[in-house]
């Protein structure tokens, strides 16, 4: 008989936007779409219910949390870390970014926004919620290098809060280099928040966030997988 596989628990920041909440969700069905079988579960790390910490301590079997965040900073190195810890059977994949297929996401919200990635004269500004850890920070900054393999225009990265340099700072300063046209792109899963401050950071265009995409969905089922390929016995 095959072993039923681990439960995923798709663990996302939070947000108060009714959208981004929706979004999310759908990314957990998405996953079920491609895996059929598979079960999931979500928590989350801030702003709305279940969290976390609560969802990992009900589970009645394995299973495995991937943050459903862009990057590795205090909630994936403290918050998730700290709920599976007390779990023999559960493990933590590594958070969704950086992957190439977020950067080509990234491209199509440029495009679809009107930005021509074959003009030297067009900017982008990848666009991060920000952390004070700066593995957060590196993460971003590899997601706008991969970026940058497919964009003539400079790419660099601006922040929400937390890390340098601000969004504005950020469009500023490639104007500043000689940029005709500066485009942010928006390096976010959905509305929300920090979306909503994107608008006037004085771009001459913000894209979408990232969701809805199966490209994600399929980066999230690999990180559930490399978790259960690399998971090793813990002691009790």
């Amino acid at each position: 008989m095959t072993a039923t596989p681990p439960v995923l628990v798709a663990c996302a920041h939070g947000t108060r936007n009714p959208t981004g909440r929706r979004l999310v969700a759908e990314l957990a069905l998405a996953a079920r779409r491609l895996r059929p079988g598979l079960t999931t579960s979500a928590a989350f790390v801030d702003v709305q219910p279940p969290t976390v910490v609560d969802v990992v301590a009900g589970l009645d079997g394995p299973a495995v949390v991937v943050p459903v965040l862009l990057s590795g900073g205090y909630h994936v190195h403290v918050d998730i870390a700290g709920a599976v810890e007390q779990r023999v059977d559960t493990v933590a994949a590594r958070p969704l970014g950086p992957d190439p297929r977020l950067a080509e996401v990234l491209h199509a919200r440029l495009v679809e926004a009107g930005a021509d990635p074959a003009d030297p004269g067009t900017a982008v500004v990848v666009a991060a919620a920000g952390s004070s850890d700066p593995r957060a920070t590196a993460d971003v900054e590899r997601t706008a290098a991969l970026l940058q393999e497919t964009w003539a225009g400079p790419v660099s990265t601006g922040f929400g809060s937390a890390a340098q340099p601000p969004v504005p700072e950020a469009v500023a300063a490639a104007r500043a280099a000689g940029a005709t046209r500066v485009a942010v792109a928006a390096y976010l899963l959905a509305p929300g928040h920090f979306r909503d401050k994107l608008d006037d950071a004085g771009a001459d265009l913000v894209t979408a966030p990232l969701l809805p995409d199966d490209r994600i969905a399929a980066v999230l089922l690999d990180r559930y997988d490399a978790a259960i390929a690399g998971a090793r016995p813990r002691p009790v």
